[in-house]
């Protein structure tokens, strides 16, 4: 069932990129989702990036639906309902969590309660970053595909300097699909267990419609986060996705 819920504050986090914070009594795991409701345009999922009283939707401008939202003022309204999903299980040992563009919006509640990590924040350039302020006396480490900023390169070559570089226990990751299949091969080239958080086209949100399923898997209920048992198994991850009529179409 939908609730109404306020937004209460709007910050500009990098190109095309906002954070809605609105007061909600429900209680969220990092890396579970909502369903957002705005009325007459679009229903889509979205992941939780602050999950204390105040919460927050951190948006990317996309769609119809999201940019939409991101016409929206302080003092007006969305329509949600969730939690939904399985987030992140947060293991003892060091972990190293990379993120990809506005991925780094369901990496954030992770990374806040993880004691002992490192932290890849990457994008295409330096104006894509998220999240840079929130996390700056964590000492991320940059990465950005042009060099505008940080590690000049892709955020998985990064990633994987590090892995020979340190002894990690897991590896947490958000971001582009090619991105996040890279790193589990990566992940099980090293034998460093990993969980990532998948995104697929959803309708209903609570594993009816089967839009967002693969090989077999609804991401709606059976993730969005999945750990490396099932990751180094999934034949269609990264390469296969279903349209918005469920027809299976190879990722570009």
């Amino acid at each position: 069932m939908y609730r109404v819920v306020v937004i209460k504050d709007i910050v500009d986090e990098a190109k095309n990129v906002k954070t809605f914070r609105f007061e909600d009594d429900s209680r969220p795991s990092p890396g579970q989702f909502y369903m957002v409701w705005i009325p007459g345009i679009d229903e889509f999922p979205m992941s939780i990036s602050y999950i204390g009283n105040l919460k927050g939707f951190t948006v990317k401008k996309i769609g119809a639906g999201t940019s939409r939202m991101h016409d929206l003022h302080v003092g007006d309204r969305l329509w949600i309902r969730g939690p939904y999903g399985n987030g992140f299980e947060i293991t003892e040992g060091k972990a190293l969590v990379v993120g990809g563009g506005s991925g780094m919006a369901t990496l954030a509640p992770l990374i806040e309660k993880l004691d002992n990590r490192d932290i890849i924040i990457a994008a295409k350039s330096k104006d894509e970053l998220v999240f840079l302020n929130r996390f700056r006396d964590l000492e991320p480490i940059i990465a950005t595909d042009d060099g505008s900023m940080g590690y000049h390169g892709l955020a998985t070559n990064l990633a994987e300097k590090l892995l020979v570089e340190n002894d990690y226990d897991i590896v947490y990751t958000c971001g582009p699909e090619p991105m996040m299949s890279a790193m589990v091969q990566i992940a099980k080239k090293y034998g460093v267990e990993i969980q990532a958080s998948l995104e697929r086209f959803m309708k209903c949100g609570i594993g009816i419609c089967d839009s967002c399923s693969i090989n077999g898997y609804r991401v709606c209920v059976d993730g969005p986060v999945f750990n490396s048992s099932i990751l180094f198994s999934m034949t269609e991850f990264g390469k296969v996705r279903r349209t918005p009529s469920g027809k299976k179409e190879e990722l570009g």
